[in-house]
Formats: C-alpha cells, sequence, structure tokens
C-alpha cells in the first residue's frame, strides 16, 4: 500500500511541474505575441519585439507629414557591424529625406550589434524570419503601404538586404546594398520565384567588402561585386544597359539594367577609388568627409528615387 500511495503522489507532482512547465510556456509565448506598444508619435520612436526567443528592438521615424488615414511607404535601414539602428540613422540622414519625400523608416537593431543569416544550435537568430516578423508586427502598429515596402542596409546590412533579396520578395518591393555583396554560400540557393529590383553601390577600393570578391573556401566569403551585378541581372532577364561615367574630382561609373521581367530594374554605381562607406552620409572620420564633398553622390536620395519606381503588384 505504502508503495501504491507513493507512486500516486509521484504523479501528482509530476502532473503539476508538468502543469506549471505548459502554463509558463503559454505565459512566454503570449508574451512574444503581445508587447503592448508606446504611443507612436511623429519624429522618434521605439519599439520591441519577441521572435525566435529573443527580445528584439528598433528605432523608427514618423514623418511630420503623416497622416494616419492614408498608408505611407515604409524603408528598412540596416546597420554594419558594431553600429544600432539609431547610429545608421545619423549616418545615412533617412529621417530628414522622410520628412521630405513622406515615408516611414526603421532601423532595426542586430542582436549584439550583428546580423544572422541563418539560426543555428548555438543559438543564433535567423534575421531574415526576423524581418519577416518585423513587418508583419509593424503592420499591426502603423498605417503601412503594404506595396511600397523596401529594405536597404550598409556593410553588414547590406548583406543582409541582399539575403531579404533572395527570401522576402513577396513582403518587399525594392532592395538597396550599400558596400555589401552577395554571399558565396547563399548564391546557389538564391532563387526568388519573383523579378527583384536591386540597387547596389559599391567602392572600388573598399577593404572590407573586396570588389574582386574573396576567396570561395574563406568562411563568409562573398562573391565580386561583378558576379553580384550579373547575378541579379541574369535573374531579371534584363536586355538592355546604359552606362555613364559622373566626372567630377572622383568618378562614379553608373550601370543601369533595364528591359527585365516585371518592370524590374538592376542599377550599380560603382564610386572609383571609394573605400567602405555612405556615399553622402555624415562620418566622423574627416577624409570621409571630404571624399563626400567632392564626389557630390547622396546615396539615400538615390536610394530613394530607386525605390519610388517600384511596388508590388
Amino acid at each position: 500500500m505504502n508503495i501504491y500511495y507513493k507512486y500516486r503522489n509521484f504523479q501528482k507532482i509530476l502532473i503539476f511541474i508538468l502543469t506549471t512547465l505548459l502554463l509558463a510556456c503559454d505565459s512566454t509565448q503570449a508574451k512574444e505575441k503581445n508587447i503592448a506598444p508606446r504611443k507612436i508619435v511623429k519624429g522618434d520612436n521605439y519599439g520591441k519585439l519577441y521572435d525566435q526567443g529573443k527580445l528584439r528592438t528598433y528605432y523608427f521615424y514618423i514623418p511630420k507629414s503623416d497622416n494616419k488615414k492614408h498608408p505611407m511607404p515604409l524603408v528598412f535601414v540596416f546597420h554594419g557591424d558594431n553600429g544600432s539602428g539609431r547610429s545608421i540613422s545619423n549616418v545615412t540622414r533617412f529621417n530628414k529625406l522622410a520628412n521630405q519625400k513622406g515615408f516611414i523608416v526603421v532601423y532595426p537593431d542586430g542582436i549584439d550589434q550583428k546580423w544572422s543569416l541563418r539560426g543555428n544550435a548555438k543559438g543564433k537568430v535567423d534575421d531574415v524570419l526576423f524581418v519577416s516578423a518585423l513587418i508583419d508586427h509593424l503592420k499591426q502598429q502603423i498605417n503601412i503601404d503594404s506595396h511600397k515596402i523596401y529594405a536597404s542596409g550598409f556593410s553588414r546590412g547590406g548583406i543582409l538586404t541582399q539575403a531579404l533579396a533572395c527570401k522576402l520578395p513577396n513582403k518587399i518591393a525594392g532592395f538597396a546594398s550599400v558596400a555589401g555583396s552577395l554571399p558565396v554560400r547563399l548564391k546557389p540557393n538564391c532563387q526568388p520565384q519573383t523579378p527583384i529590383s536591386m540597387l547596389m553601390i559599391n567602392g572600388t577600393s573598399d577593404r572590407d567588402v573586396l570588389y574582386e570578391g574573396d576567396d570561395h573556401t574563406q568562411r563568409g566569403a562573398l562573391v565580386s561585386i561583378r558576379d553580384m551585378v550579373n547575378f541579379w541581372r541574369s535573374h531579371d532577364q534584363c536586355t538592355s544597359s546604359h552606362k555613364s561615367s559622373q566626372f567630377s574630382e572622383h568618378k562614379v561609373k553608373t550601370s543601369l539594367y533595364t528591359g527585365c521581367n516585371g518592370n524590374s530594374e538592376v542599377w550599380h554605381l560603382a564610386v572609383v577609388n571609394g573605400g567602405h562607406f555612405w556615399p553622402g552620409g555624415a562620418s566622423t572620420d574627416e577624409s570621409v568627409n571630404r571624399f563626400n564633398a567632392k564626389l557630390g553622390l547622396n546615396a539615400s536620395e538615390t536610394i530613394w528615387n530607386f525605390f519610388q519606381r517600384h511596388s508590388l503588384s
């Protein structure tokens, strides 16, 4: 009898523990789905989202021209390694442009100031999935034009933008990478089912994202800039091209590929002797500021002009 009662007590304890765990799990899931948003105002805003078991943060800017009755375009801007949403907003000056042109800008924060293109057993998240979840989350918070959501990024953020073009073409209408390229590992699996409108800006003397690409056996290797451009040009089956050079003290070689499927376009701007920087952006490096002043190229304005040409059907 004692053994029987001990067994029954053990069962009760086990049921209690399992019930507690299930309730805790349900509570966590509810927490992940339901973060009460702060009041959204014109100007600076900050948001949070639970995704893949992680608390994610983002900074976003609502232009002063916002009319809640009318949906607005939305532009994502992804920072580089060791950056943040707020820091890349200062570099790109997209907020000022958003006020002038009337669109919302969102600057997500990478975990530990970095982006991950695929999750793994070590607990890394897949930031492509995070961006997809963030789009759904933002649609619940802000009146967004779902046909006019765009993605841009600098450096590692530009690499993430390339990955988003591969994997989220159904949610994002146009893409722009600055000082980024397409990962060698990702290229064979990058087979979006729709045409992709892609703008790329690269410095020919970039020492971080090499214009000639990396050794393909290297961890995290990137394809050459020429291969990246040709990849998107081929994917969109573009039939015509136009090349020109903008001459100042520094030169920008522009290649525009049109006649592409679905009215998509592929643009590439090569900044001759340019390094790892955001053309026309702010910098704490005075030599970059001097280079920018002589260059006469504003990447943020160029990107927005490109985005305006494209929307999801």
